[in-house]
């Protein structure tokens, strides 16, 4: 039987979907559209399983960012799939924002010579960001963190070589960061570079209890009360 995976990435301000047959993807669907998530999610996997002429009980399971990343669209992905899974009696999985980005560089050839380690980075506020450290063969090596980047950041990664800072955090790192080896690409998450990790997932039967799921946020998500009057 055929291996099919609908993959989901909605963690930052890039919306999109995929699908993946036996270990390739064979469509997906982006959109940069601002606050489009709602409106595009479900939208994007209904095209994709129709251009293939199948639909989601054809499929083995599915798989979504769970974080860290955009509050709003962790939330959106992580119901949009839960909804696909419960309809369709599938398995769910779960990839880590920070996971996609590294397979992203890897499987995107954009890891320079001679690279130590990959830092994705997902914007936070301010000089804040969502990072980890891993090792060019997509190991994490280091926790998943927020972290306030200051000069000194990093600094004993780079001791070692060349380090490749990727993601939508990155690049407003890049002046404070200033260590030889320092390598910047701003870059989204996209849903096919779940592939790798949703396919081991699969393989080894890592799923996510479906009704108890909850992305992960990493921050408790503040909300402030508006100082206008309404009457």
């Amino acid at each position: 039987m055929m291996e099919r995976i609908i993959l989901i990435e909605t963690s930052t301000s890039l919306c999109s979907a995929a699908l993946a047959e036996d270990g390739a993807v064979v469509g997906e669907k982006i959109s940069d559209e601002p606050r489009s998530h709602a409106s595009k999610t479900a939208v994007f996997v209904k095209e994709l399983l129709d251009g293939r002429g199948i639909s989601v009980a054809d499929c083995s399971a599915v798989a979504v960012s769970k974080g860290p990343g955009s509050y709003t669209g962790l939330r959106v992905g992580v119901s949009t799939a839960k909804g696909l899974c419960f309809g369709a009696g599938i398995p769910l999985i779960s990839v880590g924002t920070l996971d996609t980005l590294v397979w992203q560089a890897i499987t995107e050839g954009s890891v320079p010579e001679g690279c130590r380690y990959i830092v994705p980075m997902i914007d936070a506020r301010r000089m804040e960001v969502y990072t980890g450290v891993f090792t060019p063969d997509g190991r994490q090596v280091g926790p998943t963190v927020s972290s306030i980047v200051t000069p000194d950041s990093f600094s004993d990664l780079l001791a070692e070589g060349p380090v490749l800072f990727t993601g939508d955090g990155a690049m407003k790192c890049k002046d404070v960061i200033t260590g030889e080896g320092a390598h910047f690409e701003e870059c989204h998450p996209k849903a096919s570079s779940m592939l790798r990790p949703a396919m081991q997932a699969l393989e080894s039967g890592s799923f996510e209890d479906t009704a108890y799921f909850e992305p992960f946020y990493l921050k408790e998500f503040l909300t402030t009360t508006s100082k206008k009057k309404l009457f």
